[in-house]
């Protein structure tokens, strides 16, 4: 059979073709024996976001767990996967595992696992569940779902009015929602935000909240190119006050002001910053993935706030903030933790802190935004998904390797920096950024520099390049 790998962030896979049952219950497999290696006793709670097949693909890891003794909490609607997340802390489980893609195209699916901690499980742990990935079926007799529950073996819990509780505990929720006029639109892109969103903030505008697996043929990712309809909406309707977007998974935030603007996850890192220091005289360090803007550190430079910079995917930063004092730990894809949560990313949670904010200082986010450019300065950045051969890919890492570009059409490259991909500096606070994605078959490159325009420019003068153009 084939080899399963896990990448970035879990196993993902086209379902029917390489995600199918038989290989849900090989990872299950290997879930199960890593484990019970842990802890004879182990507990695992477990869930699925709104993808095709995702009770079906529980059901059968469900069994697999089940069947090796292991005690297993099941939500049997659909979940995010913070929720998955704060079940594992708050049930003493000692992993959790998510049947999601997150932002990947409907025609994925996939499989995260979380820790014991309330975050992804660190990198060490996934490559031993990986290597315990059996090469050959798991054949097992089939046992339904209420068979596991009369064995003990299988309880049933509703992670979604957890959720809501440990909400309700942290935020506000009177004074957002009954004590002000502050206006919120909310896109769950038929994602698993699209049920308890509306049960947070019942006066929310809300799109695209009813149960749609194929997406309407949208990756449920939260970047301006794939919310469209929330843009017009805002730009039309001229009422609200700023918008909030979450990814299949909703542990990814995209952010609008009530103009219709984009603000990316560079902004929403620095706004998340700035909110929980300078108004909250909260400490700690930040930490952020290599593709995320530098002006993060610029704005900890100002607020005497270290900062450490990780390999791309959260679960680097998830094991700092397991062990360190973290403030905020961000990636430029829009998954971001803060202080007082689980180490995980959830944009629901990062979405309520800024709305928080917003009413406690009748304020409005271009005012909030103002201020952080009054320390860093303002910036704008954008990101370019090529989709390649893959000898192209591959052909232009090697040249990043080797150095081979020192100008981009004719903008000379004066530094190149490679934690993870390659960050070519420009000048002024000018960069751009090449990397192969961890999770897709594409090359991904971003590009700051001070206006949108100049980021439009650069991205042409980069794409020619790269693309022989």
């Amino acid at each position: 059979m084939d080899k399963i790998k896990f990448g970035t962030d879990g196993w993902r896979a086209i379902i029917a073709k390489d995600f199918t049952v038989e290989n849900v219950k090989r990872v299950a497999q290997a879930t199960a024996d890593w484990t019970l290696k842990q802890n004879p006793d182990s507990k695992i709670v477990i869930g699925f976001d709104c993808r095709f097949g995702g009770y079906l693909f529980a059901e059968a890891a469900i069994n697999v767990l089940c069947s090796r003794g292991i005690k297993v909490y099941f939500d049997e609607h659909f979940v995010s996967t913070p929720m998955i997340s704060l079940g594992a802390q708050k049930l003493g489980c000692e992993l959790g595992v998510i049947l999601t893609a997150s932002h990947n195209p409907p025609a994925y699916n996939g499989y995260k696992l979380k820790s014991k901690h309330g975050g992804p499980l660190i990198q060490k742990y996934i490559t031993e569940v990986e290597q315990l990935i059996p090469d050959t079926p798991v054949n097992m007799a089939e046992v339904s779902l209420k068979e596991w529950q009369e064995k003990g073996l299988l309880e049933l819990v509703d992670l979604e009015t957890m959720y809501y509780n440990h909400v309700a505990e942290h935020f506000d929720l009177e004074a957002i929602n009954e004590n002000s006029e502050l206006i919120v639109a909310y896109d769950a892109m038929y994602g698993a935000g699209q049920s308890v969103f509306p049960r947070i903030m019942p006066h929310a505008e809300v799109l695209h909240c009813e149960y749609n697996p194929s997406f309407y043929g949208q990756a449920p990712e939260p970047i301006a190119k794939n919310l469209k309809v929330l843009e017009t909406y805002l730009r039309e309707m001229k009422h609200a006050d700023l918008a909030i977007a979450t990814d299949g998974d909703a542990d990814r935030i995209g952010l609008y002001d009530g103009n219709g603007k984009f603000i990316d996850a560079h902004h929403i890192i620095l706004i998340l910053i700035h909110i929980l220091h300078k108004y909250k005289n909260m400490s700690g360090k930040v930490v952020v993935a290599f593709s995320v803007s530098n002006k993060v550190k610029k704005l900890c430079a100002a607020y005497g706030i270290p900062v450490e910079v990780t390999k791309i995917g959260f679960k680097y930063i998830c094991e700092i903030m397991q062990n360190e004092d973290v403030l905020v730990g961000g990636e430029e894809s829009g998954g971001i933790a803060v202080k007082g949560h689980i180490p995980e990313r959830d944009g629901i949670w990062d979405g309520l802190v800024i709305v928080e904010h917003l009413v406690q200082q009748e304020q409005k986010l271009n005012e909030l935004i103002q201020e952080v450019y009054d320390v860093v300065g303002p910036f704008s950045y954008n990101r370019l998904d090529l989709h390649l051969k893959e000898d192209q890919k591959q052909a232009i890492i090697k040249n990043c390797e080797q150095g081979a570009y020192k100008n981009f059409d004719g903008v000379a490259v004066r530094d190149i920096e490679s934690v993870d991909g390659f960050k070519f500096y420009l000048e002024g606070d000018e960069t751009v950024m090449v990397r192969a994605s961890g999770t897709e078959p594409l090359l991904r490159v971003y590009v700051e520099a001070a206006t949108e325009e100049r980021v439009n420019e650069l991205m042409h003068r980069v794409r020619k390049t790269l693309l022989n153009e």
